[in-house]
């Protein structure tokens, strides 16, 4: 007997991440990824928390979402508050952590029916 709803069908969940990947329904990505329940964009070009810029965050603003987690790789590192300025201006609430955390918290925010939406750095590895 089923006693709660799967509200993970047909959203976007994580379902495996490294220093070197992300998986999003079980296609692996090795670069950075923008992602909600519904929408994906592989390929965000950033490949490191020094590279983040204001024009990279930019496309964050558009999205409707509850939270917006930014995975900023292996480390937690907090960009320059001036590149989150933006975001926090257009009153979009900002989870900085690393992606593996950024990871698991979408697949939990997911699974209760919420829309985060998730910046997840995947370091280049030397």
């Amino acid at each position: 007997m089923k006693l709660h709803s799967d509200l993970t069908i047909g959203a976007n969940t994580i379902t495996a991440y490294g220093p070197d990947h992300v998986a999003v329904n079980g296609r692996r990505y090795a670069g950075s990824v923008l992602l909600d329940r519904q929408w994906l964009e592989p390929g965000w070009p950033v490949a490191s928390i020094a590279a983040l810029t204001a024009e990279a965050l930019a496309p964050l603003l558009a999205r409707h979402c509850d939270v917006i987690l930014l995975g900023t790789g292996v480390r937690q590192r907090f960009p320059a508050a001036s590149l989150l300025r933006p975001l926090i201006e257009a009153r979009k609430a900002v989870e900085v952590m690393d992606t593996g955390a950024a990871c698991r918290t979408f697949n939990i925010l997911v699974a209760e029916g919420r829309n985060p939406l998730a910046a997840l750095i995947v370091e280049a590895m030397p």
